[in-house]
């Protein structure tokens, strides 16, 4: 049981405020290169290196351009890349098959990287909407709805060709229901039992992706069409704790909420009921806003970019995936 505080002016908050090496003692929650994943776009070829530019400081790269990126990556402690391809239009289907494709640009770019730095963890998307032409993640019906079973059999096929690319963490993005049980159930049978699930469990219907799907060129195909069929609403707050406990019991190694800041209550809430390993992702729309303002003058870069991770720590989580891994992981090391 907690004791309430002595009255002032026998406790006096502010004393251990008053130096640098106090501040330093007392505080609750650090950031460290180690509570962040890099997540990076991938495209085919040899020396491509195309902007995103609706996320300043991002680019597409070849795996060869990404050999570099994945370099600096070990040298400043980040411990994960999450790789995010883009494929080539001509290669985009209604039942994105090139997702099982073993020598397609995910397998490939996998190995590779698995070959050249063996102690650097590799993340991989389990999803369709950069292979599928319509841009859902998932099949569709006569009707244009995202049917969820047959989806699910093509995700673990996906899951299974990254674990055979030597990928560790799989990570599930899709949100259909099941496929975290479907996926566990497949690794094992195959023997990938090391290969560990990342399960995108809260993920939610959001505005805040619009530079992500610029950036693998998904939103010309999804068009005006939307993901609210599956993805969460984000007026629901309870429900991100039914879908964590589904995918927990279904084998779920670690658990996402998705996009980051506006649901830092959500952080809050799945760590303090499911006390496991907690991931947010801060996302492109959330990049995007904190460039565009430090660009304009508006904001001090550094500062409100270290803050804003240290509230992920704070909220509960115990790695975030963003876009500023880099910039961070080199201010971090200076400190």
């Amino acid at each position: 049981m907690s004791l309430p505080p002595a009255p002032y002016p026998l406790s006096r908050p502010r004393r251990l405020r008053r130096d640098a090496f106090s501040r330093n003692l007392v505080r609750e929650h650090h950031l460290t290169a180690h509570d962040l994943i890099y997540p990076v776009f991938l495209l085919d070829g040899a020396n491509r290196c195309e902007p995103v530019a609706s996320m300043p400081g991002v680019e597409r790269l070849s795996l060869d351009r990404l050999l570099p990126v994945a370099e600096e990556c070990v040298a400043l402690g980040i411990p994960a890349l999450a790789l995010f391809p883009v494929i080539e239009p001509a290669l985009k289907t209604p039942d994105g098959r090139e997702a099982l494709n073993p020598d397609g640009l995910v397998p490939r770019a996998v190995a590779a990287l698995k070959g050249r730095f063996p102690a650097l963890g590799l993340l991989t998307d389990v999803a369709l909407d950069p292979y599928t032409s319509h841009g859902q993640d998932g099949l569709l019906d006569d009707s244009g709805y995202i049917v969820n079973d047959a989806t699910v059999q093509v995700l673990v096929q996906q899951a299974l060709c990254q674990a055979a690319a030597g990928v560790d963490i799989v990570a599930p993005s899709d949100m259909m229901d099941g496929r975290i049980g479907a996926i566990r159930q497949a690794l094992e049978a195959q023997g990938h039992v090391h290969t560990r699930i990342m399960a995108y469990s809260a993920k939610y219907a959001s505005a805040f992706y619009g530079p992500f799907r610029d950036a693998v060129g998904s939103a010309a195909n999804l068009g005006r069409a939307d993901k609210k069929v599956y993805q969460m609403d984000p007026g629901n707050s309870d429900e991100s704790l039914r879908e964590v406990a589904l995918d927990l019991a279904e084998g779920a190694d670690m658990v996402m909420v998705k996009p980051g800041m506006p649901y830092l209550d959500i952080v809050r809430r799945v760590k303090d009921e499911f006390r496991v390993p907690t991931f947010a992702y801060q996302v492109s729309g959330e990049y995007a806003m904190l460039k565009a303002a430090a660009q304009n003058g508006w904001l001090a870069h550094d500062a409100v970019m270290l803050e804003s991770l240290l509230a992920f720590k704070r909220a509960g989580a115990d790695g975030v995936l963003s876009y500023f891994a880099r910039e961070a992981a080199r201010l971090l090391q200076r400190q």
